[in-house]
């Protein structure tokens, strides 16, 4: 038999265009025709098509009872089966192929609909098949549209989103544009639009982009153990190796700064600070601050997975980093809460009398102009506000007076408990 071109034309135009195997599509058509065909009441319930795969020939089968006294769907006269089946009986049942026309127009329209929903469905399940062991994978696409500040990218057959917010500020696209991202999720039940989201400011494309980089993270010899990002300004990323003949930070720099360049020059100018991990937190804190210089780094008895850092003056700006970036980096990637605070031994009379104000503001909970009422009358402390009565705390911060006894009996509170836990 003459294979079924116009069948063929369809098949391998899905399989070049949709990336669907053949089978998939005929077995979709075949389960369309049937749903369609259920639909006609003039079938049974065991009505069934069957593609040829080789010649793509259509086969339409239904099943019969054989009766003489019986008439109307599902039944067929014992005259007329015996001319399929010489030996058939009363009350056996026949299986009858049916010219196709016997479907009708309507199911023939209906089926057209169900087979391209199937083709879809197959086509989604082929992407979350292929995709969704690929999380954290880098693709390359082209940019095929672009709707707001949404990213519509082309990967092989797969079309994939680059939402708006997963873009790095300052990028600007055009239709045709090569753009590299990482596979970030994976969805099943999104209908509308492409299953596949793509990230260019997610940590792991950070990640990716020094392993495809770096063959010592390749080969498994460097390992990168955390990643922060401010996504087109700053990132930083611990690598660490049990290799003592392999420095971890110098294989991700690379000769001359070659491999962090090029890392560099694809996220648009952004700085990485690549820094050694130490399971010591105090040591690692202090990698990741750098280059500022910083005096102690303790570590709170009393509040889990808290760091105090005590730096000069002259440190300080470059511990916090602009808009605290630094410290906000430094704190995402160990996992630990850092607070920075500048060295009092070496700061100046103003500076000492700004950081008392913010002590008493913070540990009386007043505002900034009612703690600064009480520096200026002397009061920086707990000790010195509990030393004087409190008719003098009154009279000499001018305070009102429902406020300063406020004070002065948290001053007391706080003088009281810290003597008992002394003891």
């Amino acid at each position: 038999m003459a294979i079924n071109n116009q069948l063929l034309a369809v098949v391998q135009n899905i399989e070049n265009e949709r990336g669907v195997s053949r089978e998939i599509v005929l077995t979709a058509i075949e389960q369309a025709i049937m749903q369609a065909a259920r639909k006609n009441q003039a079938v049974t319930n065991d009505f069934r098509v069957f593609i040829n795969r080789q010649d793509l020939s259509i086969h339409i089968f239904d099943t019969f009872v054989c009766s003489d006294e019986d008439t109307g769907p599902g039944f067929i006269s014992l005259s007329m089966a015996r001319r399929v089946k010489p030996d058939i009986k009363e009350g056996e049942a026949l299986e009858v192929e049916m010219p196709p026309a016997k479907l009708g127009r309507i199911a023939a329209q209906m089926s057209r609909q169900m087979i391209m929903q199937k083709i879809r469905d197959a086509e989604r399940s082929n992407t979350f098949t292929e995709y969704r062991d690929r999380i954290g994978d880098i693709v390359s696409g082209t940019v095929t549209a672009i709707a707001h500040r949404d990213v519509y990218i082309m990967v092989g057959k797969t079309e994939m989103l680059l939402p708006g917010r997963h873009r790095i500020p300052g990028e600007d696209y055009q239709i045709g544009d090569s753009i590299r991202a990482v596979v970030e999720r994976v969805d099943t039940d999104d209908h509308k639009g492409p299953s596949v989201l793509v990230s260019r400011t997610s940590p792991k494309f950070l990640e990716a982009l020094f392993r495809l980089e770096v063959s010592e993270i390749q080969d498994g010899v460097v390992e990168i153990v955390s990643v922060s990002r401010d996504p087109g300004y700053r990132a930083k990323i611990a690598v660490r190796t049990s290799n003592e003949n392999i420095d971890p930070v110098g294989a991700c720099v690379g000769q001359k700064g070659s491999r962090v360049r090029t890392i560099v020059n694809e996220l648009g100018g952004e700085k990485i600070d690549i820094v050694r991990w130490s399971d010591d937190i105090r040591q690692f804190v202090t990698q990741a601050l750098s280059p500022a210089k910083l005096e102690s780094v303790t570590v709170d008895p009393a509040e889990p997975n808290t760091v105090h850092i005590v730096v000069s003056p002259d440190q300080y700006s470059l511990a916090i980093g602009k808009r605290g970036q630094n410290v906000r980096l430094t704190t995402k990637l160990t996992g630990w809460h850092i607070e920075v605070k500048k060295s009092l031994a070496t700061a100046s009379f103003d500076e000492l009398k700004a950081e008392a104000i913010k002590e008493l503001a913070e540990t009386f909970s007043v505002s900034t102009a009612v703690a600064k009422q009480m520096a200026e009358a002397g009061f920086l402390t707990v000790d010195g506000i509990v030393a004087a009565d409190e008719a003098t705390f009154i009279a000499s911060t001018g305070l009102d007076e429902v406020t300063a006894k406020g004070v002065y009996a948290a001053a007391l509170a706080v003088s009281e408990l810290t003597a008992n836990n002394e003891k």
